[in-house]
């Protein structure tokens, strides 16, 4: 199947004044499973809404923090579960490597012990391969699948190639976004982020999402050195439902600087 490329969709959404500061504050919730424990922030959806349940998922060193603003547009719609999973956001490091099938195990975990399901799940950079994972995993878990500045492209499949492009996109990044990052992965531990390294690493989001038959919407910015377009194009065109979408102007942490756009194609998704 050939994926369909999306324009950015028009949208009341906008990011009035969605500050670390000023935003909605998630309420916590710890969450043990097994050995495994994970901190969910959440965000409740209007009183009495029937709207879907979106679960955010982040990638490696980092937390709950840099999705602060796409959560509280998405909350204006539904409720909305942003995870620290095990050894990140100040969670308990585990005493073991866990592989990116032992982190969806967890999450199908965390989100039955919370009674979700049929949620929206959302993961950016190597939060993609939870969420693809969880999705191959579980679909009864999950109705839909948003992937936002996917690793790991083949043609980039070194840690040489992935720290030059990650710190190029340091450089495009905002301040507060790297303040985001740069804090996040201090919490996170050099040890911790060297352990999951070559987990993220080697993971085939490619050959995994051709088995992800949910409605599949693929994210980028259209500055992001981390996720290439075409490496983009070709997951999109890989799952069996999938679409392509890109933002312009923004860098790899696209549910941060493009917070308003990136939440008006979720809703989009998940509306059909």
């Amino acid at each position: 199947m050939h994926a369909a490329t999306d324009q950015l969709p028009n949208t009341e959404l906008t990011p009035r004044r969605i500050l670390p500061g000023r935003s909605p504050r998630p309420t916590p919730r710890i969450v043990t499973t097994a050995s495994l424990t994970s901190h969910v922030h959440t965000l409740a959806g209007p009183p009495g809404s029937s709207g879907p349940v979106f679960v955010l998922l982040h990638g490696i060193g980092m937390s709950h923090r840099y999705y602060r603003r796409l959560q509280a547009l998405l909350a204006r719609h539904g409720d909305t579960h942003a995870i620290d999973l095990p050894g990140f956001g100040g969670t308990p490091t585990p005493d073991r490597q866990l592989s990116v099938a032992d982190y969806a195990h967890h999450t199908a975990a965390t989100l039955e012990k919370m009674g979700a399901s049929r949620v929206v799940l959302i993961g950016h950079s190597m939060g993609t391969q939870f969420a693809t994972e969880l999705a191959v995993q579980r679909p009864d878990l999950v109705s839909h699948v948003v992937l936002l500045g996917p690793v790991v492209d083949p043609e980039r499949r070194t840690v040489r190639q992935q720290t030059l492009t990650l710190g190029l996109d340091g450089l495009k990044e905002s301040p507060m976004g790297n303040a985001i990052m740069f804090a996040d992965y201090v919490r996170s531990g050099l040890r911790w982020y060297l352990t999951e390294l070559p987990v993220m690493m080697t993971y085939a989001l490619e050959t995994r999402l051709a088995l992800v038959h949910q409605p599949v919407l693929i994210i980028r910015g259209s500055r992001d050195p981390v996720a290439p377009r075409n490496w983009c194009e070709k997951l999109a065109a890989t799952a069996p439902n999938g679409r392509f979408l890109e933002i312009p102007g923004k860098p790899h942490i696209v549910q941060h600087g493009g917070a308003a756009g990136t939440a008006a194609s979720i809703l989009g998704l998940a509306s059909n």
